[in-house]
């Protein structure tokens, strides 16, 4: 007897439907499961058997049982399919009922006691169900949450191999699960978290200011200064001043951790922007993505968030320079040989370092103890392409005596983040190319050079200032851009129609920084 029953599986972000067909015929009480399937999936065989024992069936003698993940030419990883290949052989023995196998589909991993437990990647999955036509998914009952945040798809979540058998016998045996965090989703995003505040940050008003510059207009940043002046306690805070995430960016990053496994499956739904800060001694596949499976590195991980690479001169060179594609780009594409697959990675970028090997190069109370030499080779490590990236370098002193004893009149991000609000919301009026469902909306600091000829007027005092500054300081093409782009953002902060003379003054100073350290 054939029985076929619908699945899915990931590649990469994006889920593909699966075909879980099993053919029961004779012989002697085998399994065999074929369609590129990994060790995992290989494995599945002796978890069915055992959890089918467990549900009081048994299955009939002198039959084998040959089951096909379809299609063939792709290679299928991990425990999803436990599910369905157990639905499946059951049905063509005859012990399950194959009624409502061609309107749902079956994601999950069986216990050897029947148990059906999570997975990752189920969100990517619930929206390809959808997609593909089919109206229910079953799931395991720690994803539902997940699975139920795409809208018009019905979810039902099983705790047991007995409860999925009771659904396939009739749908009406169960009830959809029904999520609320769609309704309460503004108001989570709204909120800034108490634990960190810039109010906590004494002093360092010229750094507040880059950080305001950089939520508001998605522009990358360089922390530079001795140790303990407050370079980490400034990036750990940025995401209390950036815009709150929109649904759809919402959904899009829960589709990224579901897959790499670190979705909360209490929540459901990735409702604060990610803040990632990997140490130095990760891997190129750890900071970039890729593996045997591919899966997102920390870069995708910080997708609308913040990428912050502490010790920025700690990190090999080569693994820097791998960052330079996805600054440009917004996204990295891993080639493998039988796919290549691309993931998002638009990320705002604060790295962090000291001026030089002992930290204290330019301090005003202790001395550095570094030659020229040494302080030349620590910058070295940070290759021109990369510093010619990052939009503005900013010093951040040792604060003293006065600013430390200082107990208030330290900013809010709550007030902060109003400001850049403000900003953003004239960008979002302004920043819209393409016509229809084409449009798109794109932040000051990635706006293409075609871009910028509409969105960013220069007076002709700007013109004039940024012209001696190309002269002066040498700039590339790349920082000649940047700039302006950079300017167009204070001008936004500062309410001005017009790129002006001070905007594009303030924007060039947050670029010397590099040259002179």
């Amino acid at each position: 007897m054939f029985a076929r029953v619908l699945s899915g599986g990931v590649l990469g972000v994006e889920a593909y439907p699966i075909e879980v067909e099993v053919d029961c015929c004779g012989g002697i009480g085998q399994m065999h499961i074929v369609g590129l399937p990994d060790l995992a999936v290989k494995e599945s065989q002796d978890r069915v058997r055992a959890a089918i024992r467990a549900c009081s069936l048994i299955l009939p003698a002198a039959k084998k049982w040959i089951i096909n993940l379809a299609p063939a030419d792709t290679r299928k990883a991990g425990p999803a399919y436990d599910l369905p290949i157990a639905a499946g052989i059951l049905a063509s023995s005859g012990l399950a009922s194959m009624e409502n196998f061609h309107r749902l589909w079956m994601v999950g991993e069986l216990g050897l006691n029947g148990a059906v437990r999570p997975v990752s990647g189920i969100l990517p999955m619930a929206i390809k169900c959808k997609e593909s036509g089919a109206h229910s998914i079953i799931v395991p009952e720690a994803n539902a949450m997940e699975a139920s945040l795409v809208e018009g798809l019905n979810v039902y979540p099983v705790a047991h191999l007995k409860e999925a058998l009771v659904l396939l016998d009739n749908l009406g045996n169960g009830v959809p699960y029904t999520n609320t965090v769609r309704n309460t989703f503004d108001k989570l995003t709204a909120e800034v978290g108490p634990e960190l505040n810039f109010r906590d940050v004494k002093g360092q008003r010229s750094a507040k200011r880059a950080m305001e510059i950089a939520a508001a207009g998605r522009h990358n940043l360089l922390l530079v200064g001795p140790p303990g002046s407050g370079k980490s306690m400034l990036a750990e805070r940025l995401s209390t001043i950036m815009p709150p995430l929109s649904y759809p960016e919402a959904l899009e990053l829960t589709k990224l951790y579901s897959v790499a496994g670190l979705l909360d499956k209490a929540n459901g739904l990735i409702t604060r922007r990610p803040f990632r800060s990997p140490h130095h001694s990760s891997s190129v596949v750890g900071l970039v993505g890729g593996g045997r499976v591919p899966r997102p590195g920390e870069i995708s991980l910080s997708h609308y968030g913040i990428l912050f690479l502490d010790e920025l001169t700690e990190f090999s060179r080569s693994h820097l320079d791998n960052l330079r594609q996805p600054f440009e780009s917004a996204r990295v594409t891993i080639s493998r040989n039988a796919h290549t697959l691309t993931f998002p990675a638009s990320f705002l970028f604060v790295g962090a370092c000291n001026p030089c090997p002992c930290g204290y190069r330019g301090d005003k109370v202790k001395y550095c103890s570094c030659t020229p030499y040494q302080a030349d080779r620590y910058w070295s490590r940070l290759s021109g392409p990369i510093l010619d990236r990052i939009d503005m370098q900013i010093s951040v002193p040792r604060l003293d005596e006065e600013e430390l004893s200082c107990q208030s009149g330290q900013e809010a991000s709550e007030d902060i983040r109003l400001r850049v609000i403000k900003a953003f919301e004239i960008q979002r009026k302004r920043n819209c190319f393409g016509q229809g469902s084409s449009e798109q909306f794109v932040f000051n600091g990635r706006l293409s050079h075609k871009q910028m000829k509409t969105v960013c007027k220069l007076s002709s005092a700007s013109r004039s200032l940024l012209a001696r500054a190309v002269t002066q300081l040498g700039l590339s093409a790349r920082a000649y851009d940047r700039i302006i782009r950079l300017a167009r953002t204070i001008a936004d902060l500062e309410g001005h129609i017009e790129i002006t003379a001070s905007d594009i003054a303030e924007s060039i100073k947050y670029r010397s920084l590099a040259r002179t350290a």
